[in-house]
């Protein structure tokens, strides 16, 4: 197990997991928010072909989370708006 910062908060993770499979396995639900409108945006399709999923990544926005690795100690933030 590894762990991982979503939002401050410490979570545990399998090796070799996407971040939004991690993120899932947390019941954390909420990924980014719209631009505009504020409305909240997940995991959608889980194979990068939309995105719904986007983070921010140890500071570089718009990951989709459904295709990156989680490594031991990354920080990610839920991104609001492009």
């Amino acid at each position: 197990m590894i762990h991982f910062f979503f939002e401050g908060n410490s979570l545990e993770a399998s090796e070799g997991q996407t971040l939004a499979a991690a993120l899932l396995a947390n019941h954390e639900r909420v990924t980014r928010f719209t631009r505009g409108k504020s409305k909240p945006r997940g995991v959608f399709c889980g194979i990068g072909a939309c995105f719904d999923c986007l983070v921010i990544v140890d500071g570089e926005s718009n990951q989709r989370s459904c295709l990156v690795e989680i490594c031991d100690g990354m920080q990610v933030r839920i991104q609001d708006g492009a």
